[in-house]
């Protein structure tokens, strides 16, 4: 593979100041709002979908809350797939639209597309065959396996309409066309939280179906995300289009360039996907009080996260853009500003969550000492979130941008894998502690991580353009 790997002359490096022009400076800010705000709101809409099963799921009883929150990891872990998938194809497709190379775009879309279908109809059979196998690696509770079951077998049909929508939408963003995935996922967190209403309490004269509800309202919500994305595509200001050649004959090289570069982030986003899962399991085997405060403090966690995310993919665009052109300053100068920006703003609404942690858990109609477990676990959330901010940014936005996907991979796998899964498993299992003290260590990886996502960025290995000259017919 032919790889533009721009080397400076150590003079012409001492002379380029690591500081943006006053112009420069100004162009970066209106670009990161541009971003962020969208995809920040995306981020919030998506949260609130979760949000919104969580408290009105609480209102109908623990178990409940607890069955679908299981269940939902079946699709969390699919929907990390999916995003793997993305953001190994956002490294090719921010470099290439740095060049306007639209038609290579839309071929690695034609790749992405492929591949996230056929997981999606391998999660979908799953759930529809080994629902009772799935539930019970999260919990040997039988009256939480028999909700999470009722839960997991409606909402599947949900997983193919969600392999296109999302593939499609976060490839729009790599684009600079944030705004459309926005208006989608904002209508269907309407038509889910409607939906849910109704289908959960049975307003209307609608039989109360409690947790059956809230999978029939998401996948309804999902259907109408896909035909959002239809008529999107069909019109004719779509940057990017659908060609059926490009869904079934893969140009050779560049499917070559999408498996070296998505593969380890799919591993990455898996590998961090699954000891997610795995702390949900440990914590699962802890009691349903344990479960349903780890459920809400983790929708908390995403709450406060969600500019932090959105900061993160605003990093990959940008800097990929930024290398696409060959503007390496550019990339490094918006690399700094892009991690002080994110744990800056993760840190303030940290503190926000501090101060209303004891109103979130006074809230929750959850048994008195599942409200215990909460307001620490809110607690530990707060800190977390920050470190976890620093961390996403470099690995998620920095590191992928240039290339360097491999490296998260590693760095996932020692914090969470020989870390914080280990030590968890051992507090809870051989060492018998308490919840509180488990969900401490279960919630250090991030912690574990900070010095070697560090030392990485210093190394500066991102720094490459890795896009080639493909033909555009």
């Amino acid at each position: 593979m032919k790889e533009n790997n721009i080397k400076m002359k150590s003079s012409e490096m001492r002379s380029q100041s690591l500081e943006l022009t006053r112009e420069e400076n100004r162009a970066f800010y209106r670009m990161t709002i541009a971003l962020v705000i969208p995809m920040a709101l995306q981020n919030l809409i998506n949260v609130g979908v979760t949000t919104a099963d969580v408290v009105m799921l609480g209102k109908v009883g623990e178990t409940a809350l607890s069955g679908a929150s299981l269940a939902g990891q079946v699709q969390f872990i699919m929907n990390l797939i999916f995003f793997g998938l993305t953001s190994g194809a956002s490294v090719l497709t921010a470099q290439y639209w740095g060049k306007r190379d639209v038609r290579t775009i839309e071929r690695v879309f034609g790749i992405s597309l492929s591949f996230s279908l056929g997981i999606g109809l391998l999660f979908f059979a799953a759930a529809q065959i080994l629902p009772r196998q799935l539930m019970y690696v999260f919990t040997p509770e039988e009256p939480v396996i028999l909700e999470g079951i009722s839960y997991l077998r409606i909402v599947s049909w949900s997983y193919l309409p969600v392999a296109f929508t999302m593939i499609y939408l976060n490839l729009m963003r790599s684009v600079e066309r944030v705004v459309v995935a926005t208006w989608t996922y904002f209508i269907s967190l309407i038509v889910n939280i409607i939906g849910n209403a109704i289908l959960i309490f049975g307003l209307f004269h609608v039989p109360a179906m409690g947790v059956r509800g809230a999978a029939y309202a998401t996948v309804f919500a999902r259907i109408v995300e896909l035909a959002i994305v239809v008529i999107y595509m069909n019109w004719k200001g779509n940057p990017l289009r659908l060609h059926l050649r490009d869904f079934v004959k893969f140009e050779k090289l560049l499917l070559k360039d999408f498996l070296v570069f998505s593969g380890p982030v799919i591993a990455n986003e898996l590998m961090w996907g699954l000891g997610m899962s795995a702390n949900a399991a440990i914590i699962g085997h802890l009691g349903s009080a344990a479960v349903a405060a780890n459920s809400v403090a983790q929708v908390s966690r995403q709450l406060i996260m969600v500019i932090g995310f959105g900061l993160a993919a605003a990093t990959s665009i940008m800097i990929g853009k930024a290398i696409g052109e060959q503007k390496l300053r550019l990339a490094e100068i918006y690399a700094r500003k892009f991690v002080r920006l994110s744990v800056g703003i993760t840190l303030i609404a940290a503190v926000g969550l501090f101060l209303c942690r004891g109103f979130i858990a006074g809230s929750m109609t959850i048994s008195a000492q599942s409200k215990d477990y909460l307001s620490f676990m809110l607690f530990v959330v707060c800190y977390y979130a920050v470190f976890q901010s620093y961390n996403t940014t470099l690995i998620v936005g920095v590191f992928r941008a240039g290339g360097d996907t491999k490296i998260g991979f590693f760095i996932d796998l020692f914090g969470m894998w020989c870390c914080s899964i280990l030590l968890g498993f051992v507090a809870a299992f051989w060492l018998h502690w308490g919840v509180k003290a488990v969900f401490i260590v279960l919630l250090s990886d991030e912690i574990v991580k900070v010095p070697i996502s560090t030392w990485r960025y210093r190394k500066k290995l991102w720094l490459r353009n890795i896009t080639r000259e493909m033909d555009t017919n």
